[in-house]
């Protein structure tokens, strides 16, 4: 984000001004459109109140801008001879179509992230820098002369890496499975969205985990289906819910992470799994398995997959590379009957011609690689060590304020808050002692709940971050 410079002759206040009319000029805030206040500009520049003032009175001045009272700074409609009549109502367009914006806390959570680089992230869900293997794909690259074709690939993806990754969920995963029923896609979400938006129909009825990282996607909102919730205790989802939901609302699927699950870091039950192919199976209902954890168990041990128990072909199985290796890879896959393959792989093709060729080479490399195992094991290592300084820093700071499960994999602590708080209070506060989180109700769950990411914080950042949250916390409960 754009910041005045503190060294220049030339001063702050119209640095300001011509960093504005510029993006005026440039069509970013159009004839009529609302700026930032100044007090909320001045916070994301990192001035005092007044520089602005100083800043929105120069562009007044030029009749670039106009303010009215009680109405905010507008762009003039006049400057650069735009009358109203031409001028499109953005905003209307911004509020329309039917893809919704990401949930209010995620976006909050976003910008005060942009805002303050130096915040402790507990939010985002991915993995730091230093747990990626960034030399070894840096080695990779170097040993490695991608010259081949760069033209548009085929819509399944690079036939390479879906025979890599073949060959990585038969001896990780325990899924034997051919090139022909895998596609390649740029994570974990956009297989989700080819789901919502290609095999279902507005008015299908779900069933979600409760809580669940899919209620934090609004791409089921936008696709018009009906949420309803698989209520997830300490052995993971109960199936047996599964029979009434049908019963009540003939659900079409059930979306399901049953390792390690985000947000609550649980385990589904060994007895569970099978019951809950079992009822799937007897509904002729179809599954999507989203797995991005498995490999991330602490012990090394072989949690399978409901897709390895999968005798009738009733599971899409969802995995990708953010939580293994590098989310900047974007490279993820979806294992399915290869008329849904098919079907998503012409769809995706629509949207985007494909993906990259480039990352896909450098994934496929990777996975067949004397790298990955060693890697795997660094990581889980790591994020071990990571996971007990967060559990050691909670039991210091917020003793009798707060109850967790330890997971044994994943990147996630799901927290039970004692005292009665307000949601946006609590992040607001946060924000405001410099950490981020989650809280709990984005995910589905009434309010008192909130899920601490590892993943992403460094291992130093750790025990502060949670002395600021413990702060934060108090500061609501005085």
């Amino acid at each position: 984000m754009w910041k005045p410079d503190r060294q220049s002759k030339k001063p702050l206040y119209e640095q300001i001004a011509d960093h504005l009319e510029q993006r005026i000029s440039y069509g970013e805030f159009p004839p009529g459109s609302l700026l930032p206040s100044e007090r909320k500009l001045a916070e994301q520049l990192g001035v005092n109140r007044s520089t602005v003032i100083l800043a929105f009175a120069e562009l007044r001045s030029m009749g670039i801008i106009e303010s009215r009272s009680g109405s905010g700074t507008r762009v003039s409609k006049y400057k650069w001879g735009a009358t109203p009549r031409h001028t499109p109502n953005w905003k209307r367009y911004t509020e329309g179509g039917s893809f919704l914006p990401n949930v209010p806390f995620l976006r909050r959570i976003r910008d005060a992230l942009s805002q303050n680089p130096s915040m402790i992230d507990f939010a985002s869900g991915e993995l730091s820098g230093d747990l990626s293997p960034m030399d070894e794909i840096a080695m990779l690259m170097k040993d490695h002369h991608y010259t081949s074709y760069l033209g548009y690939d085929n819509p399944q993806g690079y036939i390479p890496l879906r025979q890599a990754v073949a060959a990585y969920l038969d001896q990780y995963r325990g899924i034997q499975t051919t090139e022909s029923s895998i596609l390649i896609t740029s994570g974990s979400q956009q297989s989700l969205f080819l789901i919502t938006q290609c095999l279902l129909s507005p008015g299908d009825a779900v069933a979600i985990e409760d809580p669940s990282y899919s209620y934090s996607l609004p791409m089921f909102q936008s696709a018009g289906l009906r949420l309803f919730r698989l209520p997830v205790d300490h052995d993971g989802v109960r199936p047996e819910e599964i029979r009434s939901l049908y019963k009540k609302h003939r659900i079409k699927m059930i979306f399901t992470n049953p390792n390690y699950q985000n947000p609550t870091g649980t385990y589904l039950a060994e007895d569970r799994r099978n019951k809950l192919l079992e009822i799937a199976s007897e509904l002729g209902l179809p599954i999507v398995e989203d797995d991005p954890y498995s490999l991330t168990d602490y012990e090394g041990k072989f949690c399978s997959p409901l897709k390895s128990m999968d005798l009738h072909g009733s599971i899409i199985y969802i995995g990708s590379f953010s939580k293994i290796a590098a989310s900047g890879l974007r490279i993820g896959w979806m294992v399915a009957p290869h008329a849904i393959v098919e079907r998503l792989a012409d769809a995706r093709q629509q949207m985007d011609f494909g993906l990259s060729v480039i990352p896909q080479q450098v994934a496929a490399q990777f996975l067949k690689s004397s790298y990955f195992e060693p890697h795997l094991n660094r990581l889980r290592m790591q994020l071990l060590y990571k996971r007990d300084l967060m559990i050691e820093a909670l039991q210091k700071e917020l003793p009798g304020l707060i109850h967790f499960n330890i997971p044994q994999g994943g990147i996630h602590m799901w927290c039970k808050l004692v005292p009665e708080v307000n949601d946006t209070k609590l992040l607001e506060e946060g924000i405001k002692n410099g950490v981020v989180f989650v809280p709990g109700s984005v995910y589905g769950s009434d309010s008192g709940f909130v899920r601490f990411t590892f993943g992403r914080a460094k291992a130093d950042d750790i025990g502060p971050g949670i002395t600021r949250f413990a702060e934060a916390l108090r500061d609501l409960i005085k």
